[in-house]
């Protein structure tokens, strides 16, 4: 059963009353049941696309609760253009119709839609089962350092020897995911390519957090505060998992999400 169509003709009168700029549907939609309205379309689900005109496909991982779903698809249509800060859209799941006002906030997850979609979903997919299972019923804390390489290895040095040296391993290789897992019991990062080959892992972040100047809330651990600083002095992103099951993603040295799926919402 997908989104039935009265909610999506109720979304479309609420948002010619409201003046809204976008609709969003919360799951795919049969091509013949998109509808044609003057407001850009976006579709969440399985694929990420923004090619058409029209309509904008984008993925993002359902495990997430609802807050952080509105938060990443208002950075996706700030990035895009279609929204401004102050600009609101109206979203439809299954049994809802909701209504999201991008806040100026908001602006700083520009830049969350420029790295690759599919590389960056299988990461934060693991890193949401680590923070649910542990490894091997322990709790797991790690960072994922993607893209901007040169300069993440430029900021950082081997705790250990590489154990991905030689290997081209990707986190898109469908048996990646138990080798992750398996290394992420390690101390330091991971420092993963833009298309997803794992660079290294056991790397310690060379930040020095009072001379880079971060403007991260009150009571984050050093791993959260090293994933932060990385971003601020290379153009990467960081995930990181506290032992306590929080994953935070940041970029620019700020922080885009946070989100416990241990924790009931």
């Amino acid at each position: 059963m997908g989104i039935p169509r009265i909610l999506i003709e109720s979304a479309l009168r609420i948002i010619n009353e409201l003046g809204g700029k976008a609709l969003v549907l919360m799951e795919e939609v049969p091509e013949d049941e998109i509808p044609e309205v003057e407001v850009t379309v976006v579709i969440v689900g399985s694929s990420f696309d923004v090619d058409d005109g029209r309509v904008k496909r984008v993925s993002i991982p359902q495990n997430l609760d609802l807050d952080n779903v509105l938060n990443l698809l208002s950075a996706f249509l700030l990035e895009h253009n279609i929204l401004r800060e102050g600009e609101s859209f109206v979203y439809v799941t299954r049994h809802t119709i909701g209504i999201k006002t991008v806040k100026k906030s908001l602006s700083a997850m520009r830049g969350f839609f420029a790295q690759n979609q599919n590389v960056l979903q299988r990461l934060l997919e693991i890193a949401i089962e680590l923070s649910v299972e542990g490894r091997e019923g322990t709790p797991v804390g790690t960072i994922f350092v993607i893209g901007d390489t040169r300069r993440v290895l430029r900021h950082s040095h081997q705790l250990i020897p590489n154990p991905f040296k030689g290997h081209r391993i990707n986190v898109l290789d469908r048996d990646s995911k138990e080798i992750i897992k398996e290394f992420a019991q390690l101390d330091g990062a991971f420092v993963i390519r833009e298309d997803g080959r794992i660079s290294a892992a056991g790397r310690y972040l060379e930040v020095e957090p009072k001379v880079i100047d971060l403007m991260l809330p009150p009571g984050l651990g050093s791993r959260h505060i090293a994933a932060a600083g990385i971003t601020k002095i290379t153009k990467a992103m960081a995930i990181s998992l506290s032992e306590s099951g929080t994953i935070r993603i940041f970029k620019n040295g700020l922080m885009l999400l946070e989100y416990n799926p241990r924790i009931r919402y």
